[in-house]
C-alpha cells in the first residue's frame, strides 16, 4: 500500500491483555487444557432478572434509537444510584451513557484535552489509559507507585509531576491491575492538590462494588463541591453486575464537560445499545443481593490465591483490597534460565508459562511494570487451584 496512513493510528499499540487471551483461546480451540488468569471478566452469569428485562424489552418495547447520551430513565436511575451509594447529587444532564466504560474514557480525553496537554497516570496503570491520552494528542506523564506503597500514589509524587501543561490525573480505585483502594484520607490529600492546581480528576470507579476486608469505597467527587466540579466519575455495569459484553458504561461530570462528550458521542456512535439500556435500568433499580453473592465468592478466591502464591518458590504478592486481580512479583526470576529460556521480563515469563504449562497470565509490561504479572481470580476455585499448582510444579522442576 502506497497511501500514507494515519501516524496517530499507527502509533496506537495493541492490547497485550487481549493478545494473551487470544492466544490462550486459540490453544483451547486446538484441544489444549488451558487455564487463563488473563482478561478480567466475572465468571458469573448475568443475573436472570437482568436477562429477562432485556428479553421483555425486545418483545414489548420500541428498540429504536435513544438520545445520544442515553435514555432519560437510565440516566435518572444512575443519578439515584450515585446519590444512594456515593453521596453524589447529579442531574440526568450530567450523565453520559456510553458503549462500555472504555468508551467513556475515550470520550473524556477527546472532550478535555488539547495537543500538548499532560495527563498524569499512576503506574501500574490499566493498559488502555496511555493510549486514550495519546489518541487525544495529549502526553502521558507517569508516576511510579511501587509495591512497598501498596501500589498507591503519594501526594508528594503527585505534586512533583505537575507542570504548567498538566490537564488531568487518572485515579483508579479500586485499581485494575493492582486491586489498590484509596482511603478517604488519601483521597482528601489528592483532592486538595487537584483543587489548588485546577487539575481535572478522571476517577475510574468501575470496580467499586468489589472491595474486601475493612476497606470502603469513597468517590473523590463526594468530598466537597470544588473537587466534584473538577472530577469526571466513570462507572458501568460490567464488573458489579457481571454484564461484560452488554457494553454499558457511564460518566458523571459538570454540565460543560458532559455536553461536549454528548456531542462527540452523537457523531461517533450515537446512542449505546438500546436493549442493554433497558437491562441496566432493571439492574440498578432492583434488589442488589447478587452483587454481594459474587463479592463473597471473589473474596474467598482472593484469600486462597494470596496464600498460595506466597507459598511458591521465587514468587510473591501483596494482598489487594479490591477488584479481582493480584500482581504477582517475579523479580527473583529475572535473569534466570527457566526451562531453557532466559527470563528478561514479564513477557518472557508469560510466554514460557503459557507454552510449557498452558497457564495464561498477563505480563506486567502491559501495565508499565516488567517485574510483575497480573492474575485474575475471576475464575473458578477449581481452575485457580489447578493453575497455581501447575505454576508451582513447573518452577520447582
Amino acid at each position: 500500500m502506497k497511501v500514507e496512513l494515519s501516524k496517530k493510528g499507527l502509533s496506537v499499540s495493541s492490547s497485550i491483555t487481549l493478545a494473551i487471551d487470544s492466544k490462550a483461546k486459540q490453544m483451547k480451540a486446538e484441544g489444549m487444557n488451558v487455564i487463563s488468569f488473563g482478561v478480567g471478566e466475572p465468571d458469573f452469569q448475568t443475573p436472570d432478572y437482568i436477562k429477562q428485562a432485556a428479553i421483555k424489552a425486545i418483545e414489548e418495547k420500541s428498540i429504536g434509537y435513544t438520545p445520544a447520551p442515553g435514555m432519560l430513565q437510565l440516566r435518572q436511575s444512575i443519578c439515584n444510584k450515585l446519590a444512594s451509594d456515593n453521596e453524589l447529587e447529579y442531574l440526568p444532564q450530567h450523565i453520559i451513557v456510553s458503549n462500555g466504560a472504555k468508551h467513556s474514557v475515550y470520550n473524556i480525553f477527546q472532550a478535555v484535552c488539547n495537543p500538548g496537554d499532560e495527563v498524569i497516570i499512576p503506574v501500574p496503570y490499566w493498559v488502555s489509559y496511555p493510549e486514550h491520552v495519546k489518541m487525544a494528542d495529549a502526553i502521558p506523564v507517569y508516576i511510579d507507585c511501587p509495591e512497598e506503597n501498596d501500589f498507591k500514589m503519594k501526594p508528594e509524587d503527585f505534586l512533583a509531576a505537575i507542570s504548567s501543561k498538566t490537564k488531568a490525573i487518572i485515579l483508579n480505585s479500586p485499581s485494575n491491575p493492582t486491586g489498590a483502594v484509596y482511603s478517604k484520607k488519601e483521597l482528601e490529600q489528592i483532592a486538595k492538590i487537584a483543587v489548588d492546581h485546577n487539575i481535572l480528576v478522571v476517577s475510574d470507579e468501575i470496580y467499586e462494588k468489589l472491595i474486601y476486608g475493612n476497606e470502603k469505597h469513597v468517590s473523590i467527587a463526594s468530598l466537597n463541591s470544588e473537587i466534584k466540579d473538577l472530577t469526571i466519575v466513570i462507572n458501568g455495569m460490567s464488573k458489579g453486575y457481571a454484564m461484560t459484553g452488554w457494553r454499558i458504561g457511564y460518566t458523571a461530570s459538570n454540565s460543560e464537560i458532559a455536553k461536549i462528550m454528548s456531542n462527540i458521542q452523537s457523531h461517533a456512535t450515537s446512542n449505546p445499545n438500546t436493549v442493554a439500556q433497558y437491562a441496566s435500568i432493571e439492574a440498578l433499580e432492583r434488589d442488589q443481593s447478587s452483587i454481594e453473592t459474587m463479592r463473597l465468592a471473589f473474596d474467598e478466591r482472593r484469600k486462597y490465591m494470596i496464600n498460595r502464591v506466597n507459598e511458591i518458590q521465587n514468587l510473591s504478592c501483596i494482598a489487594p483490597n479490591g477488584a479481582f486481580y493480584i500482581m504477582m512479583n517475579i523479580s527473583q526470576l529475572i535473569g534466570k534460565v527457566v526451562d531453557g529460556k532466559i527470563i528478561n521480563g514479564s513477557m518472557d515469563f508469560a510466554e514460557v508459562l503459557l507454552d510449557r504449562t498452558h497457564v495464561a497470565v498477563v505480563p506486567g509490561i502491559a501495565f508499565g511494570v516488567d517485574h510483575l504479572v497480573r492474575l485474575s481470580y475471576a475464575n473458578s476455585m477449581e481452575n485457580i487451584t489447578e493453575g497455581l499448582n501447575r505454576i508451582d510444579k513447573f518452577l520447582n522442576e
